[in-house]
């Protein structure tokens, strides 16, 4: 570029002339006009002028010069380019302004700028132009091809990609839009299932068909999965029919249901309907995956939504109004029975046509919320309904034998703003008890939080002590005066007594402490959802029976750390004790079920598929533990341990085993209690259960305070001379579990209002189920972590 600075400038009266050759007048546009600077145009007049002394130029008059610098000569292209201009510069220089028309125009207006001029008279200078400033350079063409920046290209890929992909939601829960005439991807008719009903005065739930109900064909019922059937969901179809976005006003369900004194099987049907308006039975009704609510107002005048509404209510003989009958003074002849036999359905919908998410198609719309509202109405015939709020209720006397039921309902649809991703917000905040537990439940954790920290900083600090004291050993004197936990070094290691039934519960804790953690994990991520029904069983109990395999590593190698010869034995009680004792229990309630005709008595498929998942599944995978295990060496301890055990001198009250488990069950149950009563709710009351994260913190706690606690007990255990720790340690954190036991006895006493033998004897069995899951699970936390705690201790100090 350096010979290109070397040419002659314009002067400085051919620039007046070319700004006093055209008069520009002031335009404004809306577009920017990109124009080139005065150094473009002088460049451009000069190569130009190159191009005309090139064509006549003499070589001989070249000298041969060294040059540092490239100047880039113009290609065919840019000359074909500064003729084109040298023809639009003659035309402005005879265009006159009479030639102008007033026109309006959208478009923008780009003129010439002073920078052009000055460009196009450079060109028709270029003949008077000096050859002899030319010298001697060498020519280099350059294409320039504008490529993308990688950033860029990324994302374009990435969109490109993505938009070719549908979007992806767990099972079950994606959303579906409904259309007001059917079209692909977007049903008009809109279908209400019907579940099993329940009752928090009762532990047996009854299927929707067991009562006399209008009923569709259940052929088409949708499949349950492994625990749905478990927890006794039945969902079928119904017969009310629901388009979308067309509302109904008092519409027939079915013909009129019609009791006859004298007749025994009407007789049979009313009193089991009026035996469920006693216990309170709940209707739960599904539409899009969404259960549908049933709001009022408590006796707090509170705003409460609960995911079931009750078949009806009953009436004393003191005239004293039960469950849903004081919400209506209606509702009030003594010795009465009212049950709802028409619903008010509500829906709220959110429009998608246009409204849609990004790459979702705008159309129609989707279900946000369902309400409904029971009445009682009695109605004069199927042919002449009245559904007006004045309309008479229907009482059914106590003592009648006879009577007639018309099923009647009505929907109507309003239209919302809440978003498909927060239409569960409102049932999850209206759960009783959820606001007023928050700041107990902190309070607790810090509790715990402190006295884990103290516990953990005492024991590091009196270890550290003792370690350093027993490793301190100036004399013959001082070798010989063993004191506290390591006089015992000889006898700690001892295989304790029972080490068979010993190492099988420890196999069956480590199974069941990992099918909880992977089972919180996955219900944390968001897998296991409210919506998501039965996948919380399902899971658990997957991992349960797979988890197998870790029963039976941990079993078979610390039982022949044990030094054990019975692996068979071992090998078969790891299978079949703690699975056996489970199902045992199991089935004796299922067929307490099958004797009351429950929806929650489990099928004999289902019963099967249970025996083939013990059977063929988790105990193959404990054997292929339990031979790994065998395979493996005993764990080595870090002393030897003596022929002649050492004998345990008079042990302190605080010191003896039942008080230490006492002591050592409190501290880790003091951090759960509460989150217990939201669990025990979930399942007894038939709440939603979500709080999962939190859950999961809490479980966390429970680890660390039934390991430190355990741990602080062995300890001193240890130092009073007793090295019998093996069970102790087992036992005194799996006697949280006894806590647990109580708790629940308490919460059946002043939570739950179950009445019956049959509903109490469910009630402790399945609670006798998760007791002991629980003990197997806390007592080997305790187990583990005292014996880190104990190998550590000892491998840390001389030892003769």
């Amino acid at each position: 570029m350096a010979a290109v600075s070397q040419l002659p400038k314009i002067s400085q009266e051919l620039a007046g002339a070319v700004r006093d050759g055209l008069e520009l007048k002031k335009v404004e546009t809306n577009e920017k006009n990109v124009l080139p600077t005065a150094e473009d145009v002088e460049v451009e007049k000069q190569l130009v002028e190159r191009i005309h002394e090139i064509e006549h130029f003499d070589s001989s008059k070249l000298k041969s010069t060294p040059v540092q610098e490239k100047v880039v000569l113009p290609s065919q292209e840019d000359i074909q380019q500064e003729r084109t201009h040298l023809e639009l510069t003659d035309k402005i220089v005879n265009f006159t302004p009479e030639n102008l028309k007033k026109t309006e125009t959208s478009e923008k207006n780009v003129l010439p700028s002073p920078t052009d001029i000055a460009r196009e008279k450079t060109v028709q200078m270029a003949a008077s132009f000096d050859k002899a400033n030319l010298h001697h350079v060498e020519t280099i063409v350059s294409n320039d091809v504008k490529v993308m920046s990688l950033p860029n290209m990324h994302l374009v890929v990435f969109l490109a990609l993505f938009g070719l992909t549908a979007a992806f939601y767990l099972p079950g829960l994606a959303p579906v839009n409904f259309c007001e005439v059917e079209k692909p991807n977007c049903p008009s008719n809109v279908s209400l299932f019907v579940n099993h009903l329940d009752s928090d005065r009762s532990v047996i739930p009854y299927e929707y068909h067991s009562f006399d109900f209008c009923t569709a064909n259940e052929d088409e019922s949708p499949v349950e999965n492994l625990g749905q059937v478990l927890f006794g969901e039945r969902i079928r179809p119904s017969p009310y029919s629901i388009k979308f976005l067309k509302d109904e006003q008092c519409k027939l369900v079915c013909d009129t249901k019609s009791y006859k004194k004298g007749d025994a099987d009407s007789l049979a049907k009313l009193r089991l309907l009026q035996r469920a308006m006693t216990l309170n039975y709940q209707h739960h009704w599904i539409v899009d995956n969404m259960p549908i609510t049933f709001c009022f107002k408590n006796q707090q005048n509170m705003d409460t939504c609960t995911t079931g509404f009750p078949v009806g209510c009953f009436v004393d003989e003191q005239g004293y109004q039960h469950d849903a009958c004081v919400l209506n003074q209606k509702y009030s002849t003594p010795n009465n029975f009212y049950i709802f036999n028409h619903v008010d359905i509500e829906i709220y919908y959110r429009d998608m046509s246009n409204d849609a998410n990004f790459l979702e198609h705008r159309i129609g719309g989707r279900i946000i919320r369902i309400d409904v509202k029971p009445r009682s109405i009695k109605h004069s015939s199927s042919s002449s309904l009245n559904c007006g709020e004045t309309a008479e209720p229907l009482g059914l006397d106590a003592k009648s034998e006879s009577g007639d039921i018309t099923y009647s309902y009505s929907v109507k649809w309003i239209k919302t703003d809440i978003k498909w991703s927060s239409r569960w917000d409102y049932i999850l905040k209206s759960m009783p008890h959820t606001n007023i537990q928050w700041f107990s439940i902190m309070n607790s954790l810090v509790i715990v939080l402190f006295l884990s920290g103290m516990v953990g900083m005492i024991i590091m600090r009196t270890l550290h002590r003792d370690i350093d004291r027993y490793n301190r050993l100036d004399t013959e004197e001082d070798a010989q005066e063993e004191f506290g936990w390591k006089l015992v070094h000889g006898d700690v290691f001892r295989t304790p007594r029972y080490p068979m039934l010993l190492s099988v519960f420890i196999g069956a804790g480590c199974q069941t402490l990992l099918m909880v953690s992977v089972t919180l994990v996955f219900a944390c991520l968001g897998f296991l959802s409210p919506a998501n029904r039965g996948s919380l069983i399902t899971f658990a109990l997957m991992f349960y029976v797979f988890f197998g395999v870790v029963a039976g590593y941990i079993s078979a190698r610390l039982y022949k750390t044990f030094e054990g010869i019975h692996w068979k034995t071992n090998l078969v009680m790891t299978s079949f004790l703690v699975p056996g004792i489970l199902f045992t229990v199991f089935f004796f309630t299922n067929i307490l079920l099958w004797t009351k005709g429950s929806s929650a008595a489990v099928p004999f498929g289902t019963l099967m598929v249970l025996l083939i998942l013990w059977i063929f599944v988790s105990t193959p995978m404990t054997f292929v533990g339990a031979y790994f295990g065998f395979k493996k060496r005993g764990i080595e301890a870090p002393v030897r341990t003596n022929k002649i055990p050492r004998q345990v001198p008079e042990q302190t009250f605080y010191t003896k085993s039942l008080p230490g488990m006492l002591m050592g069950g409190i501290l880790p149950f003091g951090c759960i209690f509460i989150q217990l009563f939201f669990i025990l709710n979930s399942i007894w009351a038939h709440q939603t259960y979500y709080m999962f994260g939190f859950l999961f913190l809490v479980y966390l706690i429970l680890i660390i305070t039934c390991s430190e606690a355990t741990i602080l007990l062995a300890y001193f255990h240890l130092c009073a001379e007793d090295y019998h720790w093996w069970w102790r340690s087992f036992l005194t954190s799996g006697f949280t579990a006894v806590y647990l036991f109580i708790y629940c006895v308490h919460f059946f006493n002043t939570k739950l209002t179950i009445s019956g033998t049959i509903s109490t004897i469910l009630y402790f069995s399945y609670t006798s189920i998760f007791v002991f899951m629980f003990f197997l699970m806390t007592g080997t936390i305790g187990f583990l972590a005292t014996y880190y705690f104990v190998r550590k201790i000892y491998g840390s100090v001389k030892v003769d």
